[in-house]
């Protein structure tokens, strides 16, 4: 057979099977974390409400060595006016030195979660919260790999993230204080994320999302999360999807 004609072939079949991949058959879709309806229901820190039944608890992953393993999981719900979260850790002590919202809690024992609303746009929503019942609350502009974190304008009423904090085997809560496991129920409104787009979220609503936790009990940052990420928990790319029922 002719050379030019075994190479014209060649070509040929190479770009008919990338037609076929790229051209005309979409991508594989994310596996989605169904977010299941709720009524609205008081937060009391320690997940008593009849409304969590409705869903299963999510293991987060322990990403580094060293330390306790400490089973670490969440639940999450929504209503027509917010979204539900729930974690719970198994702890030995309370590691943090930030008693006053919006410091940098992240340097101590924290429970996180990003909600990615639009993917069309590079801007999700940090949460934060500790031991002591201190949180953080950012919008990150993430630009190309460069971010910042901005602060809620009149966050206040009905755009406060309600939360409560329940810590179990220890007296009261306090720096270094000894326990056995602690737990963080949360509220966010709709209402905080305007005006991002996909808001509010509704039946069929999809959005991208991880769930962290960071504990310092070893003197070094131990991490863990829902989709696993390498460097930072700010690789929105690999945060996993969730889906409103």
């Amino acid at each position: 057979m002719n050379k030019i004609l075994i190479l014209f072939l060649i070509i040929w079949s190479v770009s008919f099977s990338s037609f076929k991949i790229y051209g005309n058959e979409k991508p594989p879709i994310k596996a989605s974390l169904v977010v299941k309806k709720s009524v609205d229901f008081t937060i009391t820190g320690d997940g008593s409400s009849p409304e969590w039944k409705k869903t299963e608890w999510i293991p987060l992953i322990k990403l580094d060595t060293g330390g306790e393993e400490d089973k670490t999981q969440f639940k999450i719900v929504y209503s027509s006016k917010g979204i539900y979260l729930l974690f719970e850790g198994k702890d030995q002590k309370i590691t943090t030195k930030y008693n006053t919202d919006f410091e940098n809690l992240f340097e101590g024992d924290v429970f996180e979660v990003f909600f990615h609303p639009d993917l069309g746009q590079p801007l999700y929503l940090e949460y934060e919260v500790n031991h002591l019942d201190k949180e953080l609350v950012l919008l990150i502009p993430n630009i190309k790999g460069k971010l910042h974190g901005w602060r809620p304008w009149h966050y206040e009423n009905e755009r406060l993230v309600v939360k409560k904090v329940h810590i179990e085997g220890g007296g009261k809560a306090e720096m270094g204080g000894a326990i056995k496991s602690w737990s963080a129920e949360l509220f966010f409104p709709f209402a905080l994320f305007v005006p991002l787009a996909n808001v509010p979220a509704v039946s069929g609503t999809t959005w991208n999302a991880n769930f962290y936790r960071l504990d310092y009990d070893t003197g070094k940052m131990i991490k863990w999360a829902w989709k696993p990420i390498i460097k930072s928990f700010h690789e929105f790319e690999k945060y996993g999807q969730i889906r409103f029922e």
